[in-house]
Order: C-alpha cells, then structure tokens, then sequence
C-alpha cells in the first residue's frame, strides 16, 4: 500500500495514520492529502493560522481545541505523532461517513457538508455564510462568489495527486517489514 506523502514523516506517523484508517473506516491518504493541506504541507504539530488562531495537523480552532479538553497552546507542543491522538479524537463521531476525500475535508472545513454533492454551496459572498467566504474566498476556483463543496475539496485533490508521486509516497509494505 501506498500512503500519500509517507516520506515526510515518521514511521510511527504512518503507522497511527493507518491505524486511524483501520478504525474510522477512512482513506489514510485522503487524510495525510488533508492534513498537507491544513499544515501547509509541514505536518507540524505548531503550524498556525494567524488569523483564526487554529494550530496543527488539521488546524484545531481554540474552541474546537477546549471541546476535546485541551488547548491549541497544548496541541502546539506535541509532537506531530502525539497530535495524531487528538486528530483520530476529532474524526471519531463521524466513523463511517467519512466514504472518501471530499467528505474527510469536510469533516475539517464545514462538518455539513459531509455526504453532501459537491454541487453544494457551503460559502457564499452574498450569503450563505458571508463571513466564511470571506476567510475562504481563495477556494472560490472560478469566482462566481460562491464555495461549492466542489471547490473546496480542489485544493486537496491536487495534495493527494501531488502525495502520490514519487519520493512524496511510502511503500508501507516495505515500511511494516522494517
């Protein structure tokens, strides 16, 4: 098996991303391709959002941080395979809707647009949700003033394609026997 973007971490890493596959029941290279995406291709467990404040893997927002009984300043000093506890924690609930890429980001970006169709307007600049457009407006692929889920899930595809290509990718049947 192929894991997307294996050689930029651990192999302890690897090995809680598929553990996390195994017991969620989602695709572990759809999450690392998320998780490229959110870290800014790092998957360092401090990255952070100046804006919003969110941190980490998945960039934990503070309040999302204090619901899970910790803090963005505590994710922000974990090791990237120690913050993985807290990103299987935040996919839990939704075990077994997580049926491919676009529902994993969602989970991250606008939990209701899980197992929606990627026609689905999550963000619009004119409502709904003016606001989050406006934080997210560079998904907008062709500017016509809404995010679509479709547009949304764009950025991670390329990551996945991008974690798939060679020297980005781990073998993990090699990997396992070493």
């Amino acid at each position: 098996m192929q894991l997307a973007w294996g050689n930029k971490v651990s192999l302890t890493f690897c090995q809680r991303v598929l553990w996390i596959q195994q017991d969620l029941g989602l695709d572990a290279s759809g999450l690392m391709a998320c998780m490229a995406w959110e870290s800014a291709r790092t998957f360092s467990a401090n990255v952070m959002n100046t804006t919003s404040h969110a941190i980490g893997l998945i960039q934990f927002m503070p309040s999302t941080a204090s619901a899970m009984g910790t803090s963005t300043e505590a994710l922000g000093h974990m090791t990237p395979e120690d913050q993985l506890h807290y990103v299987w924690q935040y996919f839990a609930p939704n075990k077994g809707r997580l049926k491919n890429l676009g529902d994993i980001y969602m989970a991250i970006l606008w939990p209701g647009g899980i197992g929606k169709p990627d026609s689905t307007v999550l963000f619009g600049r004119n409502g709904p949700y003016p606001v989050q457009y406006a934080q997210n407006q560079g998904l907008d692929v062709n500017k016509d003033g809404n995010i679509t889920r479709g547009d949304a899930i764009q950025r991670v595809q390329a990551h996945l394609a991008m974690g798939m290509q060679p020297g980005f990718y781990r073998d993990m049947g090699m990997a396992a026997a070493a």
